[in-house]
């Protein structure tokens, strides 16, 4: 089964790291990684472009309507994402719980559809 496994932040909390604790994080996170494709369950990781570059569209009355900034409220964006290739969603959970920043932060798992439109 594959699962998305969104890892959230806000410009307050990556703010707050200190050089040290940020490069600490950062080493955590390529642990991280390294240890789900060496496990042969990452199938992918991407890191987003920084919230102010992110654009909302919605359609009103057939006109084109672009905001700026994610579309969640609370100041929380997503920083970057996992899919993941798992037996089972408690092994999606696991994994998810494991991330670095998972003690203080949300990490969002959503089980993926196959091609045909059903879940993995």
């Amino acid at each position: 089964m594959r699962f998305k496994i969104s890892i959230y932040g806000n410009d307050e909390l990556w703010g707050s790291f200190s050089e040290e604790d940020f490069a600490a994080l950062i080493a955590a996170d390529a642990a991280f990684q390294r240890e789900l494709r060496e496990s042969g369950e990452l199938v992918s990781a991407e890191g987003l472009a920084d919230a102010g570059l992110v654009r909302v569209v919605r359609l009103r009355d057939g006109v084109r309507v672009v905001t700026m900034g994610p579309y969640l409220g609370g100041g929380e964006h997503p920083g970057s994402y996992f899919v993941v290739d798992c037996d089972s969603l408690d092994r999606a959970l696991e994994v998810a719980a494991r991330y670095p920043t998972a003690s203080g932060n949300g990490v969002e798992v959503w089980p993926m559809l196959d091609h045909s439109g059903t879940e993995m």
